[in-house]
Formats: structure tokens, C-alpha cells, sequence
């Protein structure tokens, strides 16, 4: 991969807030089940239901593929580089520069989500140069919108985003966050 294909390196790891987010890797992949195969991760998210052995290898695959085609990086988030916590997604598209995550259960309450929120928009800002990031969330999903509220967030006043997945219709609201 050249980088006039691709926005981002080949390898990142960006710190900060305490946080160390890194590239996944094979070592990840006995630990994602237990991050993501929880009923609110398969409820708020579009990942894999039930997250199993065979969904870790697709997404890390998954993330590798993304990556190269430079739309999309998936980082795990860690506290020192080792055990993931959950992830981080920086997702270029042309309706915005789009933030997600996700925590896994045991590691949910310790501002892990917003801090991570943090580090990739600042990474956004600084080295993609991009004016403006969001959020994509539920109004409903109490635990995302506290996050957005908390890093600085505002909701847009653009139209609703309809949809289903798993079978399960959802309205999503954009929140967006300027560079500083």
C-alpha cells in the first residue's frame, strides 16, 4: 500500500489521556469475544451477533482490509499497549469523518469511551486535517449520547439517518465535533 491509496499508515498507535490505541492483532483475537459478544454491543452496534471465534478473525480481518483501502481504521483501545479494552473506529466518508467504539462489559465505567473519542479526534484534526468530526448515535443509547455530551459533542441539525440491522429498525442522530 503507497500512501497516495491511503490516508493512514500501515501501522498507528496514538496515546494519550492515559490510553495507548494500537492496530489489533492475532494476539486479539482469543480476547474479542469477551469485549464484544454482550446484548448491548449486539443491540447499539452493527457487530457480529453472537461474537464468536469466527466474527474476531472477520473483523480483525475486516480491519486490515478497510485500512488498505483507506477508509477505515479499527484500533484497540488499551491502557498501556496490551490487553484490549474495546475499540476505536476513524471511518472517512463523504457524509463526514465518522468516530465509533465499543468497550467490552468489564472495562465499561472507567471513561474509556470518551477518552478514546478524544485521542481519535484529535488524530482527525491534527494529522488528516478534516474540519469536523461525528457521531452517529440513538438518541436512545443513554450510555453513546453521555459520551458525545462529554467530549464536546453537539447534535447537528441535519435530517435523521433510517435504517435496519439484525433485523431491528434504528434512527440515528449526528453529532459533530469542530476542530479546535
Amino acid at each position: 500500500m503507497s500512501s497516495t491509496t491511503s490516508p493512514f499508515p500501515d501501522r498507528i498507535e496514538l496515546t494519550g489521556e492515559g490510553l495507548v490505541l494500537r492496530d489489533w492483532t492475532e494476539e486479539d483475537l482469543a480476547a474479542m469475544p469477551d469485549l464484544f459478544d454482550h446484548p448491548d454491543t449486539a443491540y447499539w452496534t452493527p457487530l457480529a451477533s453472537p461474537f464468536d471465534g469466527v466474527a474476531a478473525r472477520g473483523r480483525l480481518d475486516k480491519a486490515r482490509r478497510l485500512r488498505a483501502e483507506g477508509t477505515t481504521i479499527l484500533l484497540a483501545i488499551t491502557t498501556d499497549g496490551g490487553a484490549a479494552l474495546g475499540e476505536v473506529m476513524l471511518r472517512c466518508a463523504p457524509e463526514g469523518t465518522e468516530l465509533g467504539y465499543a468497550v467490552g462489559p468489564a472495562h465499561r465505567g472507567q471513561g474509556l469511551a470518551a477518552r478514546a473519542v478524544r485521542v481519535m479526534a484529535a488524530y482527525a484534526f491534527e494529522e488528516l486535517g478534516v474540519e469536523q468530526v461525528i457521531l452517529e448515535l440513538e438518541a436512545e443509547n443513554a450510555s453513546s449520547v453521555a459520551v458525545a455530551k462529554k467530549t464536546g459533542f453537539r447534535l447537528l441539525d441535519v435530517p435523521l439517518i433510517e435504517g435496519e440491522e439484525k433485523g431491528r429498525p434504528y434512527v440515528l442522530q449526528t453529532w459533530g465535533l469542530n476542530r479546535p
